[in-house]
């Protein structure tokens, strides 16, 4: 016998017959000799009405305690029809929130932690034959108020739960079959992922790929448990994200992402002198910006240029807070939300040069300048404008990808 964690995204309990069907899925699991643990997001559209409700009701700036009481009412709804949904194909099946199910939060509304798990109640539900319907994208903190996990919190929910579970697997539904090197929207000659190690997947994610959300990943990996990437709508096999020992091909590059929701900050001639950096990052960090890259050029005559990028949607309290730096330091401020961020990922990188010289070769020939640069050990990610990173993802995916992965070292 196995112990499943299944989740199911919004598209996936869109309406009545879709939550069928997925009642269908998870009752053929059980009866298949598993434990199932089916985790849920709301339905499709819901959350979005929800915050559109909280926002005309509470001007623009709801209450952080009472707009993540009112958004776990989306989950609440989809766990209360799937369990009815499986009674009615003749299994047990209990419906619980997240408080009801142990999720253990600290107190940060609208981007809550997991602290624990007390997985008590759901392992008295499931020796009782039943399968086990949880809220994803909520908790509880240690006041007994309500809190949720952010945007794509109910991947994190379930892969949380499949740890603390010690589950076999964790299975994220989708309306994709899988992980593909890039958008197949974008790139029709993407392919699907058979595997995909953590680390690639961690990269995907926070580079722009909207499959897995990070914390989930990070989770699995710390923890060591498969996470199963495959579609509502079929059976077929997607993909596994999986240790890098169990990932058979190391490709050079397993994937090309891009992100358009970046902007980037300049802050010019600030004085080359130690604390500077700290008197500009630390504002942003108190106001809860996540900096992403950051570029310091040479000095020159005791003054440097700085740069950095931040996500697109904090674009303009960042650039406030950038301006109240640079008057300070008597600096000037240039922005740009008009920019993208293109990446190539991958483990065989690690083992093979000139990766980033064919990369930055691609895209001069497609006459596009980069304006950015970062690396890590599997990955490169460029900053350029927003209006080519189609055209870059379709020329790296065709240099990188369509050609079999040929180790560029060896290209004539």
């Amino acid at each position: 016998m196995a112990l499943v964690v299944q989740k199911f995204g919004g598209t996936s309990v869109g309406d009545p017959d879709r939550i069928r069907n997925v009642a269908r899925r998870v009752v053929d699991t059980a009866r298949a000799g598993n434990q199932v643990v089916v985790c849920v997001s709301a339905m499709a559209g819901e959350t979005d009405a929800l915050v559109a409700l909280a926002q005309d009701l509470g001007q623009g700036e709801p209450s952080p305690r009472e707009y993540d009481v009112l958004l776990s009412t989306g989950e609440q709804k989809t766990i209360a029809l799937l369990a009815m949904a499986i009674h009615k194909l003749g299994h047990g099946a209990e419906s619980l929130t997240g408080w009801q199910m142990g999720m253990q939060t600290d107190g940060a509304h609208k981007r809550a932690r997991i602290r624990d798990i007390d997985c008590d109640r759901l392992r008295r539900v499931l020796d009782a034959g039943s399968i086990a319907v949880i809220a994803g994208f909520q908790g509880v903190d240690d006041d007994g108020n309500i809190t949720t996990l952010g945007r794509g919190g109910s991947d994190t929910s379930a892969v949380a739960v499949a740890c603390a579970l010690e589950a076999d697997v964790c299975e994220i539904y989708t309306d994709v079959d899988g992980v593909y090197t890039t958008d197949p929207r974008i790139v029709p000659t993407a392919r699907k992922l058979s595997r995909i190690s953590f680390d690639e997947m961690l990269e995907m994610a926070s580079l722009g790929a909207k499959v897995l959300q990070v914390r989930s990943v990070k989770f699995a990996k710390r923890y060591g448990v498969p996470i199963h990437v495959r579609s509502s709508f079929h059976t077929a096999e997607g993909t596994w994200v999986t240790r890098e020992e169990d990932v058979m091909e190391k490709l050079i590059v397993s994937g090309v992402t891009f992100n358009r929701n970046e902007a980037k900050i300049t802050l010019r001639a600030v004085k080359d002198q130690p604390g500077v950096a700290g008197r500009v990052f630390t504002p942003l960090s108190a106001a809860g910006i996540v900096v992403d890259m950051i570029v310091q050029n040479l000095s020159r005559d005791g003054s440097t240029d700085m740069t950095f990028t931040v996500p697109q949607s904090d674009y303009a309290q960042a650039l406030k807070i950038a301006q109240d730096a640079a008057d300070e330091l008597g600096a000037t401020v240039e922005g740009n939300d008009s920019i993208a961020k293109v990446s190539v990922v991958g483990l065989g990188m690690k083992d093979h040069a000139g990766v980033a010289t064919k990369m930055f070769n691609v895209l001069a020939e497609e006459g596009i300048n980069i304006q950015m640069i970062s690396t890590s050990e599997i990955k490169i990610s460029v900053v350029l404008d927003e209006k080519y990173s189609e055209l870059a993802v379709r020329a790296l995916h065709r240099a990188f990808v369509d050609d079999g992965g040929q180790d560029p070292s060896e290209e004539s």
